[in-house]
């Protein structure tokens, strides 16, 4: 069976500017409508987060005020309990890319705190990106190209065309002034991306090459649908 890797955030909390750590981990709607969505298709799923960490679902993502009520959150509960898979990760580093057909990065604001500087997370998606194979990041999750960029400050990213959470949406959510830097300022000024932005929380994607990114939450299922299309 045709595998797809998901690299989640092993965080549980993301560090503001002022040294509070806000509660965090991987956003539940993110991991988990891609992963219903790949699992429907026929593909097997497995997990990786740094040092094999189980991840910490987001309990705001669970909650009643970011699903619909309480059934919703009722329902996004009982998916995250039946997604076995990413409570068992193993480590980035043991990963082989020849075994998997994609690789899916969650967002949340975990992967702020742990991702941006994870060196095996970086050389994983620089290998990947060389391969030919499909890269796919939503939200907060293209915080992870950030570890890409090497000593002389460049990454094999640079130049791409992409998107992730923007800082009109930081702001929404309320942590954009408290927080040590925003998203998409470090897509542009330190990777040389060629971000693009729809209006805030409006499910966008982004396709360049092999690099598939998702801008926020609603955007999450388009983006594994795309991926889908894609991998055919």
């Amino acid at each position: 069976m045709a595998k797809i890797l998901f690299v989640i955030t092993a965080s549980d909390h993301w560090t503001l500017a002022d040294g509070t750590r806000q509660p965090a981990g991987f956003w539940a709607e993110e991991a988990l409508g891609p992963y219903q969505v790949f699992k429907e298709a026929g593909y097997e799923i497995t997990a990786a987060t740094p040092g094999g960490v189980p991840p910490t679902a987001d309990a705001l993502s669970l909650s009643p005020e970011f699903n619909g009520g309480e059934e919703g959150a009722q329902r996004m509960r009982t998916a995250l309990r039946e997604a076995t898979e990413l409570a068992h990760p193993m480590r980035i580093e043991d990963v082989r890319i020849d075994e998997y057909e994609a690789v899916f990065y969650p967002g949340g604001w975990g992967p702020m705190e742990d991702l941006p500087d994870d060196a095996e997370s970086g050389r994983l998606l620089t290998e990947w990106l060389a391969s030919g194979k499909l890269v796919s990041l939503v939200c907060h999750g293209p915080a992870a190209l950030l570890a890409t960029i090497g000593p002389d400050g460049t990454s094999p990213f640079s130049g791409y065309r992409l998107t992730g959470l923007s800082n009109a949406e930081e702001k929404q959510n309320g942590l954009a002034d408290r927080a040590k830097w925003l998203l998409q300022n470090r897509l542009v000024d330190e990777l040389g991306a060629d971000y693009r932005e729809a209006d805030p929380f409006t499910p966008h994607v982004e396709i360049d090459r092999t690099l598939y990114t998702g801008q926020n939450p609603g955007s999450a299922v388009p983006l594994a649908q795309a991926v889908l299309k894609a991998l055919g």
